[in-house]
């Protein structure tokens, strides 16, 4: 069944456009919107292997998502980025993307998607005619039989494929990296050269205490200061000023002239300078990760429509937190929250 997207036009009263600044002095200009909390993959620092996700009836809606989106962007949010789970999993994504991607030039300046891969092959030149110019692609391992296992079911020849479909668009590549202890931690090198060969740029991150996963993340926990320190001896890593709105800090690696982003919230938090918020697949509005302050941006709409949901923003701003409370050593070995990852969003 077609969805009929509410366009900015049917939105009345259009509300307030007083920028979105939290207590803290910091504006919110970037806006990341889970889609759906499913995934074709089972990634072990993302999700339990028997993972049961949400009811069909209690995720947001096409038209709904894009009246939060209309708000967020005439409150001065310029990127939305639209995650998961897999958001190219969801049943008539492309509808979505091209309804948000049409809002380009008018207010948001630019919509990027954080993909698995799996499915580009299928929806990459979509994509790219929708306006999406950037996708951040999660890929931990190049080996087959270790791809089969961090992921739980997927398959490597599918997503290098699917990166390729996406080159052949266009599209600019960067590849997310999870960096573990004992799992991949021997292929950070290789995976430098790889993507750097291809023009992709390549980030890593360090696993964040979210969710019970299946894995020990304190044996697998990998503190990027030290994955950098063991670069820089090997490699001539220059600081770069490149910013695509997010958290990472980047070097450009002399030897092979591409970029490498580091993405650190366990061993140096970047909350000060915090610019984003989450939207769930279920309209829960998380101002911080690493925190469960939300807003019910979903009640909001549906019980008092936009006005309702203007308020319901300048409340989240009010609640937005200082910076989130990660810790993780053998004495807080549980998961920080219970949440997955692929329920807020990466």
């Amino acid at each position: 069944m077609a969805h009929t997207l509410i366009s900015q036009s049917d939105i009345a009263p259009r509300g307030t456009t007083d920028p979105l600044v939290d207590r803290y002095g910091r504006t919110i200009s970037y806006l990341r919107v889970s889609v759906t909390d499913r995934c074709d993959f089972r990634c072990v620092y993302c999700m339990s292997e028997h993972m049961s996700f949400l009811p069909r009836k209690e995720v947001l809606s096409y038209e709904e998502i894009e009246t939060i989106v209309g708000a967020f962007v005439r409150r001065g949010v310029r990127k939305v980025r639209l995650t998961g789970g897999e958001p190219l999993v969801r049943r008539d994504i492309m509808q979505l993307v091209d309804s948000i991607g049409s809002r380009i030039g008018d207010g948001l300046e630019e919509l990027t998607l954080t993909t698995n891969g799996s499915q580009l092959r299928r929806h990459a030149a979509g994509l790219y005619q929708a306006g999406v110019r950037r996708l951040n692609v999660s890929l931990d391992t190049l080996e087959h039989k270790k791809f089969a296992e961090v992921t739980r079911r997927g398959r490597l020849d599918e997503v290098l494929d699917g990166l390729d479909a996406a080159s052949e668009a266009g599209l600019k590549i960067k590849i997310n990296m999870v960096a573990m202890r004992g799992v991949n931690d021997d292929e950070i090198e290789p995976m430098m050269h790889w993507a750097h060969g291809r023009g992709y740029g390549l980030t890593l991150i360090e696993g964040m205490p979210l969710g019970e996963t299946g894995i020990d993340r304190v044996d697998t926990y990998l503190p990027l200061r030290e994955l950098r320190e063991r670069l820089a001896s090997r490699f001539t890593l220059e600081p770069s000023h490149h910013k695509t709105g997010g958290p990472a800090r980047y070097d450009r690696v002399a030897e092979t002239g591409g970029l490498l982003g580091f993405i650190t919230p366990m061993s140096h938090n970047f909350c000060e300078s915090c610019n984003r918020v989450r939207l769930t697949a279920t309209g829960q509005l998380y101002m911080c990760l690493g925190q469960d302050s939300m807003v019910d941006l979903r009640a909001a709409l549906r019980d008092g429509g936009p006005g309702a949901l203007d308020a319901a923003l300048d409340q989240a701003m009010l609640l937005k937190p200082k910076g989130h409370d990660f810790v993780l050593d053998r004495e807080h070995a549980a998961p920080a929250l219970s949440r997955h990852m692929s329920v807020t969003g990466g």
